[in-house]
């Protein structure tokens, strides 16, 4: 589905990321993880099409389409999705509308029409009970006034809502209890499917205690410098880096 070879990216003239190498098929969940600076949540943007970075460097391509250079928005038709750590707030704008406006301009960009009005207030439904989310909830303007939880919940609604192949969750646990960490893993785990991948980016292993990945890789200085199964979260929980570190010197 994704694959990465040799990417490097700079801002400003200082390199970020600096040969990352990262290959994702159909139905796998990857944790990134490592410490602060590292490049992780650069990594999430350029896969998004974010161009705050220059990508100097090397192939990002979905579903064999190289897609360096399309937009953002192109991105996400073609099924890209990214949960951002600080989601926007958006007064005047519901849940409802936003989500219906999303799922509408990727039909358009498919040379679709719109989603009928009833089809949608059924997908609507389903996914909100399959979230468990409030109908009240989808009514309130985007984000605002909303808590750190009830934000990411909406995170994963927008998720089950359009369907995408790749789902990024840029340090989603940040800032979450443990009752919200739950409810956004619990619909990253009902929405995974043979057909969908899912790559995780956290620094802490206590969200692999509920979002189980296949791979987890260690990202230190721009580069991928390891990676294992779930147990090498368990070992950075207990060792933290530097010894990850150290083996590189």
């Amino acid at each position: 589905m994704l694959h990465i070879k040799n990417l490097h990216a700079s801002v400003e003239d200082k390199d970020i990321l600096k040969g990352i190498n990262l290959s994702v098929k159909a139905g796998e969940v990857h944790a990134i993880m490592g410490p602060n600076g590292s490049g992780k949540s650069t990594l999430a943007s350029i896969i998004a099409g974010k161009d705050t970075f220059n990508v100097t460097k090397g192939e990002v391509t979905l579903n064999n389409e190289d897609i360096s250079e399309l937009s953002p928005e192109e991105r996400a038709h073609r099924g890209v999705f990214l949960s951002f750590q600080y989601p926007v707030e958006i007064p005047g704008v519901s849940v409802t509308n936003f989500i219906k406006t999303a799922i509408n301009e990727t039909r358009k960009a498919k040379g679709m029409k719109d989603m009928p009005a009833s089809e949608m207030l059924k997908m609507i439904k389903e996914k909100a009970d399959l979230l468990d989310i409030d109908r009240k909830f989808l009514s309130r303007s985007l984000n605002e006034g909303f808590s750190g939880g009830e934000k990411k919940r909406n995170e994963i609604f927008q998720m089950a809502m359009l369907e995408p192949k790749l789902a990024i969750l840029d340090e989603t646990d940040s800032g979450l209890d443990i009752d919200a960490l739950k409810i956004v893993a619990n619909g990253v785990n009902k929405l995974r499917s043979k057909d969908n991948a899912v790559i995780v980016i956290t620094h802490y292993q206590r969200l692999l205690d509920y979002i189980i990945p296949d791979y987890v890789h260690v990202l230190v200085d721009g580069r991928i410098v390891k990676s294992g199964t779930k147990e090498l979260a368990f070992e950075l929980e207990k060792r933290g880096y530097d010894w990850i570190k150290e083996e590189l010197v």
